[in-house]
């Protein structure tokens, strides 16, 4: 007899897809898509794939206590007793000898879109009632995209439900690959229904993405990092050949008389002309002309950035420049439009409880990006601080945070480290007590997505081994420190969940749970569109009421006032551009140690020919790439599928992997933990490389 359990995946991807689990006996034989889905709804291969995580012969089944040097990788074998004694008395003598900010919060993105079992949420709670601790805040992803939203907009909610692009005459993917990186499950279906229906698809990107031959799309080679310098090049055109409509723009925008003094080169002496663009950007200025004539004359347009387009230098000016452009030619918060700023589809979700996180004003904070700086340098967000301990929940700083050899010294320097998680990554290997915890089927929970839907995922199957999930473990341990009433309120796990799914506006909670989904009464929202349809009834949160063009407290906190281009320059020692794509079939670096991905995971580092011939590179060569921060070797792929001037390798192998002689480097070696400005936030893609032979490929 099989049972049909609704799941849905609880992973960093911001998919939330309705899953179930064909469970018998209580085992889980294979997990499809949710027979009451939509017809746009779809999972993924990782999703699919998930019985190869919860069975992997890999998982952490016990509690683990670090017995070598830390680094190495040697544990025992703990009992739950020992293991969650010797974290509460570390972390007792911790508060007692140091304060309770010297524990700082990393991790997080485990398990980030659950009402209760949330990886970074729960880690805040628990270390908020235990007096404070030092909050790593913003997130590697999309910091600077965030960051411009509120004095942009005065509003997060800038976004647009998919189905509304039925309505575009033009779509642009800007950066954005989502048929590898996923924003919503209804996205790649929609989008290939979008192509199928003759709505043409322009995709910017320095790589030929399995998305540009998905959608049929037409492809822009843009050189990697350049992408300001194509949008003001754009908006000149736009602006000089009388294709903007200026009643329009005063009408709905501030700052723009100050933004166009720059844009005509009035305030710098460099008018950003296509000519201008086209010498930065590697784009020729009639195929600049042709798009840009074909943007302004298709209404609507939506124009959607993915956030490697702000992981740079100047990257917060790109999420500006992008919802400048929508707005100049009139495309924001109409059907079909789009407010072109990261993050497109951000919108409200239904309303549903979820755990909170209390008040405590003895927490102090430092942007995540510059985590190791503050354990290195004794300071925290502009204070003095004394890191001792760090507790970390779902994450794998070393390989996914920038410069990992700094990563690695500031886990040397503390003097402790807690890691929750079901498999010995990196991380774990450098913790001093490792606790095995539950995945998403091992647990019941509500999902919440990028999309206006309501997700039940449901326990399908009985924990693995001894692991328990985050909630369990935080209980116990509050307890033993003396505040397990206040972090639980005196609630299971289950009852949470019922707590919240009483306290949201579902109705019929039995069709919930039988189906998995709940969907929102409206599925066909545009930010910003009663402001667009009545800015004098609906002004914006903003000093102006309208969209603020000109910021004028950035350049203090080391922006600029109105959008600039700002791009990382090359130099002769390292002529080449470095990006660090996410891999279709990892989330982030979940999934690099399975043998079921390994063969899957694309590992090489693409180089066009035109750099490749002059260095003597050939197809599937060993090279070494390098520069100030490290080096790697790796296996190189030599195509046309990227842009001269730009190299590419996947970011999220593990550090230290070795794969019998195929050897694929953690990008991070190679990246800087010197921040994006203002927002402090990821600048990943602004790396510059040399790519030779490996002295044994030579011999």
């Amino acid at each position: 007899m099989v049972e049909r359990v609704p799941v849905s995946c609880n992973k960093d991807c911001g998919a939330g897809c309705p899953l179930e689990a064909h469970v018998v006996n209580g085992e889980i034989r294979k997990i499809v898509n949710s027979p009451y889905k939509n017809e746009l709804m779809k999972g993924c291969l990782k999703g699919y794939r998930m019985t190869d995580i919860i069975y992997s012969t890999d998982r952490i089944s016990t509690p683990l206590i670090r017995i070598g040097r830390r680094g190495d990788g040697e544990f025992r074998k703990a009992s739950w007793e020992e293991a969650l004694g010797l974290v509460s008395n570390k972390l007792y003598k911790t508060r007692e000898l140091y304060g309770a900010e010297s524990v700082m919060r990393i991790g997080g993105s485990g398990s980030c879109r659950g009402a209760l079992h949330n990886t970074a949420t729960l880690t805040q709670r628990f270390l908020s009632l235990y007096g404070g601790y030092t909050e790593t805040y913003g997130n590697f992803s999309s910091e600077a995209s965030t960051f411009v939203k509120q004095p942009m907009y005065g509003t997060k909610y800038v976004g647009i439900d998919v189905k509304t692009l039925v309505n575009s005459k033009l779509i642009i993917l800007w950066g954005l690959n989502p048929e590898d990186t996923r924003f919503g499950c209804e996205t790649e279906s929609l989008l290939k229904k979008a192509a199928g229906q003759g709505i043409p698809i322009v995709i910017i990107d320095p790589r030929k993405t399995s998305s540009v031959t998905k959608y049929g799309a037409e492809w822009l080679s843009i050189t990697a990092g350049t992408d300001s310098a194509l949008m003001l090049g754009m908006l000149y055109f736009l602006i000089t050949k009388g294709l903007a409509d200026r009643t329009y723009i005063r009408r709905y925008g501030s700052g723009f008389e100050k933004f166009e003094t720059y844009l005509m080169g009035e305030s710098d002496g460099v008018p950003k002309t296509p000519q201008w663009a086209s010498e930065i950007c590697g784009l020729s200025v009639s195929s600049i002309e042709k798009f840009v004539r074909r943007y302004a004359e298709a209404k609507p347009a939506a124009l959607l950035p993915g956030l490697s387009i702000q992981r740079v230098i100047g990257g917060e000016n790109n999420d500006r420049l992008a919802g400048i452009l929508q707005l100049v030619t009139g495309n924001v918060g109409i059907p079909g439009g789009s407010s072109g700023t990261g993050q497109w589809n951000r919108l409200e979700k239904p309303r549903c409880g979820s755990v909170s996180v209390p008040e405590n004003r003895n927490i102090k904070r430092v942007p995540v990006y510059e985590w190791a700086d503050a354990v290195l340098t004794g300071k925290s967000g502009g204070y003095p601080s004394d890191i001792r301990v760090l507790y970390n929940t779902g994450g794998n700083y070393i390989g996914q945070s920038s410069d990992t050899s700094k990563g690695i010294k500031a886990f040397k320097k503390v003097d402790f480290i807690v890691s929750h998680d079901y498999f010995m990554t990196p991380t774990c290997q450098w913790s001093d007590v490792v606790l095995p915890v539950t995945t998403f089927l091992e647990r019941e929970d509500i999902l919440f997505s990028n999309t206006n839907y309501l997700f039940y995922s449901a326990r399908a199957s009985a924990p693995i081994g001894e692991a328990r999930n985050d909630y369990q473990i935080f209980s116990e341990l509050a307890e033993v420190l003396g505040y397990k009433n206040e972090f639980t309120e005196g609630r299971t796990g289950e009852e949470w969940i019922d707590h919240f799914i009483k306290d949201s506006e579902i109705t019929d909670i039995e069709r919930f749970k039988k189906t998995g989904i709940y969907e929102a009464p409206s599925q066909m929202r545009i930010g910003l569109s009663s402001f667009i349809s009545d800015p004098v009834k609906y002004p914006l949160d903003t000093p102006s009421g309208k969209i603020e063009l000109e910021l004028p407290n950035f350049p203090s906190l080391g922006g600029t006032a109105v959008p600039e281009s700002v791009i990382m320059s090359v130099s002769q020692k390292y002529p080449l551009r470095l990006i660090t794509p996410h891999d279709k079939f990892r989330i982030h670096s979940q999934n690099d140690n399975l043998p079921a991905f390994k063969k899957l995971i694309d590992n090489k580092l693409w180089i066009n020919p035109l750099d490749a011939e002059p260095r003597g590179i050939e197809d599937r060569m060993t090279v070494v790439i390098e520069n100030e921060w490290g080096s790697i070797k790796n296996i190189v792929k030599v195509t046309e599928d990227i842009a001269p001037g730009t190299v590419s390798l996947n970011q999220g192998a593990w550090f230290g992997i070795n794969r019998k002689g195929k050897p694929a480097g953690s990008v991070n070696t190679l990246t800087s933990t010197r921040p994006a400005l203002p927002s402090r936030g990821s600048r990943t893609h602004s790396i510059a490389v040399e790519v030779g032979i490996s002295i044994a490929e030579a011999d």
